[in-house]
């Protein structure tokens, strides 16, 4: 526990003033670029692949070219071409790896890289999209996961009798994940009342308070996925980056869903 509590403080120290102050306007996005490389890294490392391969290479490139906004990183496209089609060509390059290697390199290999990069590329992307919107819709996605993480925790730890998903994730719990939500509920009707929906989200805060349940919801619905990849791979843990919370996906896996729903809802 004292490791997990020094090694969250430092990751504070280091990740808050990145996200708040933005440095150049580019921290944020530099920071996610690097995170993403590490989750490609930490997922081929689970299936036993090495990320300086052709394939790993592709995929950590792929994600980095999702991630980026095409203004500033990408001016040589032509204006009328985002990332989204500079992507679909590494896409291509693996496809056509079969045709080069006369299919000993098939489109099932290929498979698995394309979805790491997609699966971390927006993910990551939807981070830096949020802080692009704003600093408190950035702020309001992350308190909505930590939340529901020490909701689910704390209230399963003490009350959790019922199993929510034990074939993927024995120590969850119903009990846990409904506490989860209800955290994540109060805090954002404590964060609406300092930032009101109509005003900050383009909702008013009922609609914001039914859009948390949701958030909440899919945030454990990614925690989960990051535990079914890792029950397929036989692992504890995606990574060891982190001492005593894991790897970057461990810390980021419920972000990585949540951050896209927060777009696709309209949040930002």
């Amino acid at each position: 526990m004292r490791q997990r509590v020094i090694t969250a403080v430092v990751a504070l120290a280091l990740f808050l003033p990145i996200i708040i102050f933005d440095f150049g306007g580019i921290s944020v996005e530099l920071l996610a670029a690097a995170l993403a490389v590490i989750g490609v890294y930490e997922l081929f490392k689970m299936k036993g692949l090495a990320i300086l391969s052709f394939e790993g290479i592709l995929s950590a490139i792929g994600a980095i070219i999702l991630v980026l906004p095409k203004d500033p990183w990408f001016p040589f496209l032509p204006l009328t071409t985002d990332t989204t089609q500079f992507y679909y060509l590494v896409v291509m390059i693996l496809l056509g790896t079969s045709v080069v290697s006369k299919n000993t390199y098939t489109i099932d290999e290929a498979g698995f890289p394309v979805l790491v990069s997609l699966y971390v590329g927006i993910g990551f992307a939807s981070f830096v999209n949020a802080r692009i919107d704003s600093l408190v819709m950035l702020c309001f996605g992350l308190f909505i996961v930590w939340a529901t993480d020490i909701g689910a925790y704390m209230i399963g730890r003490k009350y959790g009798k019922h199993k929510l998903w034990p074939d993927i994730s024995p120590n969850k719990t119903v009990e846990g994940a409904l506490g989860g939500i209800v955290c994540a509920v109060v805090v954002a009707i404590l964060f609406l009342l300092v930032y009101p929906g109509k005003l900050y989200f383009g909702h008013n805060s009922l609609v914001m308070i039914f859009l948390t349940i949701i958030l909440s919801v899919v945030g454990q619905f990614g925690d989960l996925v990051e535990s079914a990849i890792k029950r397929h791979y036989g692992v504890k843990d995606s990574g060891n980056i982190l001492p005593g919370h894991g790897g970057i996906l461990d810390r980021f896996d419920s972000m990585l869903f949540v951050f896209p729903i927060m777009h696709l809802l309209g949040i930002f």
